[in-house]
């Protein structure tokens, strides 16, 4: 006999203490993303999904297929809910989340007890006559002790990671929106430019013909011809923009294959009549930034290891041994058998380790958590400001251009143009004003991109998910400046 009953109760011992214990929460396939979900739809009204399996890859692919065929071109919105249904780096994001609601679940989980079971007397009749059988269960109490604290410090990173997803799911909506107005500037600044190599090139044949009469020098067909020649050689620039700007969008929106053949459209919307005020962003960016709240987070987190660390300072394993010993002696043919239950506590002494350095360890650890708090609130503050100012500004630029700049740049053309019809002007002259209005255009819409990706930029100010990819938007602005049209 091994002693059953005893066995039973020792394992009994851990199991029934876990029982007021459930990690349901975590244990859902879905766990968290319901507040990822609807923290994204109180910003972008948009829905997101997560994708763990064939019929819901399958099911998002169809609805993605059909946005991209009611909606040409595709708009900025369209495009968006695209990307956020279709991103894969997204759906790899969102797996970071079940990641954490593993962590969270395991953590309502008692560790598994370790049973061991030996005996003596096994080999030749003599040592047989006296036989003893050991059994003992070990468990480490000290983390029954310390359930609770784990439990809080795992799901206070739970909802960490909660917060990290929705952070995530509102970065690429920023990113997408961002990218949608880079290709759609890029490609309006190719249509610029090709209805000015239209006018470039129907001067250059005149002035082919006026030197065919002798009516031209050479010097002024040459300035003729080689403006067109720069003319084919900026659209072309611009065209190699606009293709890589949409390149970009595509791989936002995930798309391949047969989803390439989208369109955007040729020009950006235009200027609003006036732009919204802003008053209290600071406030509401203080309010509502989920990344502030993922600090805030981190810094409860911080506290309750802290705290931890503080309760098992002097002690970090401490375990409880319970079983039975077994003896059996035949004497005179007569069996004997006598049982022993066995307690045991085993735990480290602390003479050398008195956890003073694990406790300096974990009050950095709270400092600097505390720090990155402070200093993400005064960022946040300015991020504001800098994403207002930047759109108020942007505002004005792009509309003193369109009523003032180019207007007046069109006039000078117009009257220049007159003055050569005249021969009061020459070729040169009429050459340097076209070009001028071009370029005159060319930051137009350039300045009307800039509002619309200031204005992009404002609700990832005060909700969170933007300004992390400013160098994508700097290499869209810098293809942009060249030029956009047909066929993309």
């Amino acid at each position: 006999m091994i002693g059953p009953r005893r066995m039973m109760m020792a394992l009994a011992f851990p199991l029934a203490l876990s029982g007021c214990v459930t990690g349901a929460d975590y244990s859902r396939n879905e766990a968290g993303f319901i507040s990822v979900a609807n923290k994204t739809a109180s910003v972008e009204a948009k829905e997101t999904v997560w994708i763990q399996n064939q019929n819901q890859a399958r099911s998002a692919g169809a609805q993605v297929k059909s946005l991209l065929a009611r909606t040409k071109p595709l708009d900025v919105e369209t495009a968006v809910q695209i990307a956020l249904l279709n991103n894969k780096g997204l759906q790899a994001g969102y797996a970071d989340l079940g990641d954490s609601a593993a962590d969270a679940w395991q953590s309502t989980m008692f560790i598994n007890p370790t049973v061991s079971i030996g005996t003596t007397g096994i080999g030749t009749p003599e040592l047989q006559a006296f036989k003893t059988i050991e059994g003992m269960i070990t468990t480490n109490i000290l983390a029954l002790a310390t359930k609770s604290r784990d439990v809080a410090i795992a799901d206070t990173r739970f909802r960490q990671a909660q917060l990290t997803a929705a952070v995530r799911t509102l970065q690429v909506a920023a990113d997408t929106r961002r990218a949608w107005i880079g290709a759609v500037a890029a490609w309006e600044n190719v249509g610029q430019l090709q209805s000015a190599q239209a006018t470039a090139d129907a001067a250059s044949e005149l002035a082919a013909k006026l030197g065919e009469t002798g009516a031209m020098t050479k010097g002024a067909q040459a300035r003729e011809h080689v403006f067109v020649a720069e003319i084919a050689g900026e659209t072309a620039k611009a065209r190699l923009a606009a293709r890589l700007a949409k390149e970009e969008l595509t791989r936002l929106m995930g798309l391949w294959g047969s989803e390439l053949d989208y369109q955007v459209p040729n020009s950006l919307p235009p200027l609003p009549k006036s732009v919204a005020k802003r008053d209290t962003i600071e406030a509401e960016a203080l309010r509502n930034r989920i990344d502030l709240q993922v600090a805030k987070l981190e810094l409860e987190a911080t506290a309750r290891s802290y705290g931890l660390t503080e309760a098992t300072r002097y002690v970090t394993d401490l375990e409880i041994l319970t079983g039975f010993e077994t003896e059996r002696e035949i004497e005179d043919d007569e069996k004997k058998t006598r049982t022993t239950p066995q307690v045991e506590l085993e735990f480290a002494i602390p003479i050398f380790d008195t956890g003073k350095a694990r406790m300096r360890k974990a009050e950095v650890a709270y400092m600097r958590a505390a720090n990155l708090l402070a200093e993400k609130a005064v960022n946040v503050r300015s991020e504001a400001r800098s994403a207002y100012e930047a759109y108020r500004s942007n505002y004005d630029i792009a509309r003193h251009y369109r009523n003032n700049v180019v207007p007046l740049r069109a006039k000078v053309e117009e009257e220049s143009l007159l003055t050569y019809n005249g021969m009061i002007t020459n070729t040169f002259e009429l050459l340097t004003d076209t070009r001028d209005k071009i370029n005159s255009i060319l930051l137009s819409v350039n300045a009307k991109r800039d509002f619309w990706l200031a204005e992009a930029n404002l609700a990832p100010a005060i909700y969170g998910g933007g300004a992390t990819n400013a160098s994508a938007e700097t290499e869209v602005a810098a293809a942009s400046g060249s030029g956009g049209g047909g066929g993309h």
